[in-house]
């Protein structure tokens, strides 16, 4: 278990070879350091003597260095600085198969305890293995929006009491319900405050009776009798606020945190369900209503189990929901409309933990919505990490059902009661802590069980507690005597901190000169008594005994150093867990390549830094999943996989021995592509189209010794080519008559309009009268003027007149 894998020890290798150019024999000597807790830092290689006379005869160099080559060089094993990574089991209880009437003592994790030494750089590995016991003990406490909208739904839940109690008996016989109910918080403008009566009855103005409105209400502790959910649950009343959303999440936190007072079980599932058909406020939305101080996270329901601090402290964060779920293992269970169901699914994707069922109008399916939402809890495992040093990286193999190590993942789903599944988890140093060890958790999902894990940080060396100050030995008392060298007070340089920089003159700076023509200490430092005293730099450390050494110039990618996935080290790249390459940008992930039929690529391609990399033909996306010309890789094995190949390569029918050589089978039989060969009923029928269209008709199957048989049925069938004689004469009959039908549609057209046209002309013409008076242009000399005969009664008199006055003869 605390052995190197492969990969770290390639690495490991790797850095060796690459720094033994630089100043020294390899990644030890090369950093110049001197002092003992620098050196264990440099490498999980590098060991330190701490023997006085060590190198005084000249056989090494260099306290610092690999462990063998410090012991050839006569450096005892008393003296020897050189802790090891290790890990140690400390309890290790068998997994359970049933929980007990009560829940307790049942093992659901396995080791419980462990203990684990690790050294800057180094890394170790151990096995969890999480089985879910079956009739495990269930809370169940329903939180319920009790605003008007929901008038119908507590209606309902007064008739499901038993429903619920009696559907979830059947995946457990230790049940307890309770019961607490929410609307928001009782200050303006959340609240209905006009007119005043409406305070004490929010529902006034619309002619119904509620209760006063109250943020959160705790009614029921969880109990196992059913009853007393079902008479709690009658007694209650709806309430009313102004706004549309409502404080579901001040009521989620109090049901969490308030433990005593809800009586979450230690040894007991916890399911919490949350119904409502509304959007709930969030952290920062009580500014609205003048509420700026941040919400504790603590438990402030008072001697009527009501929420008291609904007007003073601000909604919660979502940060602080999944913090506290996380740490008192709850189950949250969102049972929502299907008009909210998408936002609070985007909460279920920030909490931890969460699911979401969409819930009728009227709360009826909410039985069947909490059965299926504790099944799908109940059939997943996944592991989360709590209190884990910054300087400590965890990477996950996930081992679930199928016996497949998918890398890179910390979850298992579609499992039983019953089913075990393991995690391989690897632990790595980056750096020292202040503190020597730590005490950290690994755990389920939403269990009490956990894996302690308490790793102890080898920092440090153990010559260090006998460090004398003001040593003789150095001067006179110029410097601290630690682990077999001097550390010189300020001013004081030199082996044994015989040299005072105040009084030293540069006369020999050839031990600061790492080659003939180099400038001295390569540029980045002065010689002082003989050493190279490196510069400071803003970019970072400059080290080494002719400062050679860096820790900024490394390749980087994308602008970030090593990628931001490493430390750089005298030019080179130290990678972190998971991943690789000279610069660390490419991920040793294979999770993210692993398709949904739990194939890498599909099959279809290689996985490269965390992407797949399709090499089939024609395949693509994420995971080479879409492949249009690929054959069904579960139907047609290895063997039919690489026909797909075959089919390019081949046009006229191979030989048996070119057949073999291609496919790599172990026998293939072609029976001169007969029409039909059906050699096994166990076999698979299969065929393909490349892209040139071309079909084939094939057989595959495995014998009894395990040997590859493919039965190509037939040869390929290829569609024939266009005959280009035809076509053109067909295109040319296709305009001729086109030009044709043109040319009778326009005729016809013109017929048919001059028909209208002269048509219209008759009709005019028929309608025309003359004129036969005489022509105005012309008068006669003389007038003409007629006496009208009439029987008017104005006539008579005026013949009458005329007669009287003129005589017969006279002409008047």
């Amino acid at each position: 278990m605390g052995s190197l894998p492969l990969y770290r020890l390639l690495t490991l290798l790797f850095l060796l070879s690459a720094a033994s150019d630089v100043h020294g024999s390899n990644i030890c000597t090369s950093q110049g350091v001197t002092a003992c807790q620098q050196c264990l830092a440099v490498h999980p290689s590098c060991a330190w003597c701490s023997q006085e006379e060590f190198g005084k005869g000249g056989s090494s160099t260099s306290r610092c260095d690999l462990k063998e080559n410090l012991l050839k060089g006569g450096c005892s094993q008393a003296a020897l600085e050189f802790p090891t990574s290790s890990v140690t089991t400390q309890r290790d209880d068998p997994l359970s198969n049933k929980a007990s009437g009560t829940g307790g003592d049942v093992t659901q994790i396995k080791p419980q305890k462990l203990h684990m030494v690790l050294r800057p750089g180094d890394a170790q590995r151990f096995t969890v293995s999480v089985r879910q016991v079956a009739d495990y003990p269930v809370d169940l406490y329903y939180l319920m929006d009790l605003s008007f909208s929901m008038k119908d739904d507590l209606a309902r839940l007064v008739t499901l009491g038993n429903d619920l109690a009696k559907a979830m008996g059947r995946t457990t016989s230790n049940l307890r319900m309770g019961f607490g109910a929410f609307v928001d918080k009782t200050a303006s403008p959340f609240m209905v405050t006009y007119p005043p009566e409406s305070v004490v009855n929010p529902c006034d103005t619309i002619s119904e009776v509620c209760q006063a409105q109250f943020g959160f209400k705790h009614v029921l502790s969880l109990t196992e009798t059913v009853a007393r959910f079902t008479e709690e649950v009658e007694k209650q009343q709806v309430s009313r606020n102004r706004d549309a959303p409502e404080g579901g999440f001040d009521a989620v936190l109090q049901a969490v945190v308030c433990k005593e007072r809800i009586g979450w079980r230690p040894d007991a599932s916890h399911l919490l369900v949350f119904t409502t058909d509304a959007k709930t406020h969030i952290a920062l939305d009580g500014r609205i209503a003048g509420i700026v101080q941040p919400n504790d996270g603590l438990c402030h329901l008072d001697s009527d189990n009501v929420y008291n601090k609904t007007t003073v402290l601000d909604y919660p964060s979502l940060g602080l929901i999944n913090e506290k779920i996380s740490d008192n293992n709850i189950n949250l269970i969102f049972a929502v409309t299907k008009y909210v169901e998408p936002l609070y699914k985007e909460y279920s994707n920030l909490i931890a933990g969460t699911t979401v069922g969409t819930l009728s109008d009227d709360s009826g399916n909410v039985i069947q919505l909490i059965e299926q939402a504790y099944a799908k809890i109940r059939s997943e495992v996944e592991l989360e990490q709590v209190d884990v040093p910054e300087e400590l990286d965890l990477s996950f193999n996930a081992t679930c059902l199928n016996g497949e190590v998918i890398k890179g993942l910390k979850s298992c789903s579609g499992l039983k009661i019953g089913d075990t599944v393991s995690f391989s988890v690897e632990a790595q140093l980056r750096g020292c802590p202040k503190e020597k060890s730590r005490t950290f958790s690994i755990k389920p999902r939403g269990f009490k069980d956990s894996l302690d894990i308490t790793v102890e940080f080898a920092c440090g060396c153990n010559c260090e507690a006998s460090a004398v100050v003001d040593s003789p030995l150095c001067s006179d008392g110029n410097g601290t005597r630690e682990c077999g060298v001097c550390q010189c007070h300020q001013g004081r340089l030199g082996p044994h901190c015989e040299c005072s920089v105040e009084d030293y003159s540069p006369s020999d700076d050839a031990n600061c000169i790492p080659k003939p023509g180099s400038p001295i200490c390569n540029g980045r430092g002065d010689c002082l008594c003989g050493q190279c005293s490196c510069h400071a730099s803003e970019f970072g450390q400059v080290w080494g005994k002719y400062c050679e050494c860096d820790d900024f110039n490394c390749l980087r990618f994308k602008g970030a150093l090593c990628s931001g996935h490493g430390k750089c080290s005298c030019g080179i790249c130290q990678c972190d867990a998971g991943w690789k390459g000279e610069n660390c940008n490419c991920s040793t992930r294979i999770d993210t390549c692993t398709s949904s039929i739990g194939l890498l690529c599909t099959g279809r391609g290689n996985c490269e830094c965390g992407v797949c990399q399709c090499t089939q033909p024609g395949a693509y996306g994420e995971t080479c999943e879409k492949c249009p010309t690929c054959p069904d890789s579960s139907a047609i094995g290895s063997a039919g996989m690489r026909l797909k190949s075959w089919m390019s390569w081949v046009r006229t029918p191979p030989t048996l021995q070119q057949l073999l050589n291609r496919l790599k089978l172990d026998s293939l039989s072609s029976h001169d592509f007969l029409p039909s060969v059906f050699h096994d009923t166990n076999a698979v029928n299969c065929s393909y189209k490349d892209v040139d269209d071309c079909v084939v008709h094939f057989q595959y199957y495995e014998d009894d010794s395990g040997k590859s048989i493919l039965f190509v049925v037939k040869e390929p069938e290829c569609p024939e080519g266009p005959d280009i004689l035809v076509v053109l004469l067909a295109v040319a009959g296709a305009i001729l008559l086109l030009g044709l039908a043109g040319l009778l549609i326009w005729k016809l057209l013109v017929t048919i309009h001059d028909r209208r046209e002269f048509a219209k002309f008759e009709e005019e013409r028929a309608k025309a009268k003359w004129d036969t008076a005489n022509n105005p242009l012309y008068k006669q000399a003389t007038s003409t003027f007629k006496n009208v005969a009439t029987n008017s009664g104005w006539n008579v008199a005026a013949q009458k007149w005329i007669l009287s006055h003129c005589p017969v003869t006279e002409t008047c």
